[in-house]
């Protein structure tokens, strides 16, 4: 199994000093993460897009561009793209781009998102959010499998006889849908036979065995073949030499998150207590010493037959130094122990 990173470039201010590192300072931390994860041997680095201010990141793949400038080997990948209110023309071009320029290392995932502030920045209708993504989706599809294209929609002019430049440095971009949990979307996955990524943002992952089972199901109906299948799971957390301090470095910076998610959604404060019953055992959220998180990326992997774990580490801006700490221990000490349990 895979092993990767994911993240939305948080730059919120810091909850134990109040400090808050300016744009160009997230974005040259990012690169320093990215660099240092390939060279650990890590396979993936996915790099969300949000429009708000605790965020660093509206454009990935201009940043994951950067990325690909010193990395050899690792994927290079948003996490997500939010389709609806993009123009899936000029968002193949932005990967096509970065495919050609990382010779093959680029992955765009295209979601719904999990904000909408993207909806009236681009002048979005938040009535279409559903038909939009429809929409849009077929669309980037189809501009990878047809060349020249012509297509026609309700949410965009038409399209004749165009082609859609450059073309990807292989035979096709890799082109992923993720989803929150719903289960239509892994229908839609399995029917088109994409790669589905999983955003685990709380509860057990074990809740998501069925979700990928009917993925899968989907996919064989479809006649798809298993290995086209590709199933992500993403992973909240936070890993330290010893768990306990894994658990002390990661709280307020989680708190902050959930303040911020409790004022916008509604959602109940949790407690302290709260958040060492998610962290037992590295359990709910992926913290703890490098052997548990490993322990948990193999087992919840072997339930579900992932091919690839992705963790989130830096919510609410965790400090540089204890993030590229945690890299180096995914790489040098969760990836061997992964490794062994998934080749012998």
């Amino acid at each position: 199994m895979e092993l990767g990173i994911y993240s939305f470039g948080d730059r919120s201010p810091d909850p134990v000093t109040g400090e808050q590192v300016s744009v160009a300072r997230a974005l040259a931390n990012q690169l320093e993460r990215i660099k240092l994860a390939d060279e650990l041997g890590l396979s993936f680095y996915g790099l969300g897009e949000h429009h708000l201010d605790q965020y660093a990141i509206s454009n990935p793949a201009t940043v994951l561009a950067a990325a690909a400038s010193i990395t050899e080997h690792i994927t290079l990948s948003s996490a997500v793209t939010v389709l609806s209110t993009e123009d899936p023309v000029r968002v193949y071009q932005q990967f096509t781009t970065l495919d050609q320029l990382s010779h093959g290392r680029a992955e765009l995932l295209a979601g719904r998102g999990s904000f909408t502030e993207s909806f009236p920045l681009f002048g979005a209708d938040l009535g279409d959010y559903d038909e939009l993504f429809e929409e849009k989706l077929a669309l980037l599809l189809r501009i990878d499998r047809e060349d020249p294209l012509t297509w026609s929609g309700k949410h965009r002019t038409p399209l004749k006889n165009v082609r859609v430049l450059p073309r990807p440095y292989g035979r096709r971009l890799r082109i992923s849908v993720g989803t929150g949990g719903n289960p239509e979307s892994s229908i839609r996955a399995g029917v088109l036979g994409l790669p589905v990524v999983y955003a685990v943002i709380g509860g057990q992952p074990e809740r998501f065995a069925p979700l990928v089972d009917l993925y899968r199901r989907a996919g064989a109906a479809a006649e798809h073949a298993p290995e086209d299948l590709h199933v992500t799971m993403g992973a909240i957390g936070f890993i330290a030499p010893r768990s306990q301090d894994a658990k002390d470095i990661f709280y307020p910076y989680w708190l902050q998150t959930m303040k911020y998610g409790a004022r916008a959604r509604g959602w109940a404060v949790p407690t302290r207590a709260d958040y060492d019953g998610y962290t037992e055992n590295a359990n709910a959220l992926f913290t703890g010493s490098p052997e548990q998180v490993a322990e948990r990326i193999i087992s919840v992997g072997k339930l579900v037959g992932a091919n690839r774990y992705a963790m989130q580490m830096d919510w609410s801006g965790v400090p540089h130094e204890h993030v590229m700490k945690a890299i180096e221990l995914l790489g040098t000490e969760v990836l061997p122990l992964v490794r062994k349990e998934f080749t012998d």
